[in-house]
């Protein structure tokens, strides 16, 4: 798979006097493999230890397909003596994996290595744990309630159990799963995620971050139906999966249907959880 990267910039770090070229693509680091490979083994045919790894090592091999739990390897582009060329890349949690199929003495001090350049992450991906705790702390410090950060942790782990269940059904990431999340929301709520995020007048910030308590409940009872109906169902590939998504979506559409009617208030909102709690506890200051 290849594609351009989003964002402008690239740097070239230095591991033991050696170049790896690096670049930040959706927020994060991702390292060209040749370069790293070059690094570790000294190897002058960086590509063909590469070609031999895959051979060596199956579960390698499948990673690099996109099976399994880790992002595939992506081609990224990279001004070399050639001109503009895509080269692959992997990010820091690849990186980890690939070292594990290359017998050198210099793999951990490599890890060490990426521990400068990348700390925090790293971090999480030998504790997987910390990452939840960072993201819990950076939600009280927006000034989310523990109630809500609870909601959108949820919703984050239904997410994730829903993804890994469309890759083991054969839908290919990035476009096509975009489609499917759309066909959930689109039943859901009335809107696909662009639209939504149009309604609520968002630019660049993430829609789930300013839903309301109702609007997360009903967005995570289509993404877990849809999970239950594709497995019971045993969907494979694209169209049956999108089948499901929109399964998935209509039930979750009903029961909020249903609660709009018996409520009389409307799920879908112009506002957001934050500025709706930072309102209340405004006006019950105001009160006091």
């Amino acid at each position: 798979m290849s594609e351009p990267a989003k964002d402008p910039e690239r740097h070239i770090a230095l591991f033991q006097r050696k170049e790896v070229r690096r670049v930040i693509h959706h927020n994060e680091w991702w390292f060209v493999i040749h370069d790293v490979i070059a690094a570790l083994t000294d190897s002058v045919n960086p590509k063909g230890y590469f070609t031999d790894m895959r051979r060596r090592d199956p579960q390698l091999a499948e990673a690099i397909k996109g099976g399994g739990k880790l992002p595939p390897p992506l081609g990224l582009e990279f001004d070399t003596a050639g001109g503009r060329q895509l080269l692959q890349c992997w990010n820091t949690e690849g990186l980890f994996r690939l070292i594990q199929s290359i017998p050198s003495p210099k793999a951990e001090p490599f890890k060490r290595w990426l521990a400068k350049v990348g700390y925090a992450r790293v971090q999480e991906i030998e504790d997987p744990e910390l990452a939840t705790k960072r993201t819990r702390a950076l939600y009280r410090a927006k000034g989310y309630s523990d109630d809500w950060i609870e909601k959108r942790m949820r919703s984050i782990a239904i997410r994730d159990e829903l993804t890994d269940e469309w890759k083991k059904r054969g839908v290919k990431e990035q476009r096509e799963y975009a489609i499917l999340t759309a066909e959930i929301s689109q039943a859901t709520f009335g809107l696909t995620p662009t639209e939504y995020a149009e309604f609520k007048r968002l630019k660049r910030e993430n829609l789930r971050d300013h839903m309301t308590d109702l609007e997360l409940i009903f967005s995570m009872l289509g993404e877990a139906a849809t999970t239950e109906i594709a497995r019971n169902k045993d969907t494979q590939g694209f169209p049956e999966n999108k089948r499901a998504a929109r399964a998935g979506g209509t039930v979750a559409g009903n029961a909020r249907r249903e609660l709009e009617q018996q409520s009389g208030r409307q799920v879908v909102t112009h506002e957001n959880y934050l500025i709706l709690t930072q309102s209340a506890k405004k006006a019950k200051r105001v009160k006091g």
